[in-house]
């Protein structure tokens, strides 16, 4: 029993060690901070909203090993959809070399994505960044997520509806990365 104990401890220790070591998957933003307010450069230009609508510039690093495509979303799960949230951008096919978004890159054209990477259609029914606009009241989420998936492609699911993309995403997520900024008018 001793022996075995011993032994669980010091794997233990070794696996402590070998994970501070280990550089974790993270997503970065000069633009938004966690927990903090949504700049208006930011926020939807419709519906009430008159913001910028400007995607911000987001930077990801140390993704895992075996990563061959990248996706970001941003998500709004306090919408008042019935539970389903409020998808605002989904960019998905991102090559495995690249490491940010540049600021703007939602623009409708899709000119400052990164080559091979689009835009799925949000749930304002436009492929481009739709910014924070949500009903006046309680401030809401906005979740931007990066995923590092084990696919290049997502394939048919690009074309789908935000549910199916959601779905084949978090189905071949290796690892994922979010900031949450908050928006309430």
């Amino acid at each position: 029993m001793r022996r075995s104990l011993s032994s669980f401890f010091a794997f233990a220790a070794l696996a402590a060690a070998d994970a501070g070591g280990a550089q974790a998957f993270e997503l970065k933003s000069p633009d938004i901070a966690e927990g903090k307010t949504i700049d208006m450069t930011h926020v939807y230009n419709s519906f009430g909203c008159t913001g910028g609508n400007l995607s911000p510039a987001l930077s990801w690093s140390d993704p895992p090993a075996g990563t061959k495509s990248f996706a970001v979303l941003v998500h709004d799960p306090d919408a008042p959809t019935g539970g389903a949230g409020f998808w605002h951008w989904l960019v998905v096919d991102i090559p495995p070399d690249v490491r940010s978004l540049e600021q703007g890159a939602g623009d409708a054209s899709g000119k400052k994505l990164p080559p091979g990477a689009h835009q799925l259609e949000t749930d304002f029914g436009e492929k481009a960044y739709g910014g924070p606009c949500p009903p006046p009241g309680k401030p809401h989420r906005y979740i931007f997520t990066v995923y590092a998936l084990k696919i290049d492609k997502l394939g048919d699911a690009a074309h789908g509806r935000t549910a199916v993309a959601g779905f084949t995403i978090n189905g071949n997520a290796l690892a994922k990365a979010s900031i949450t900024g908050l928006f309430g008018r």
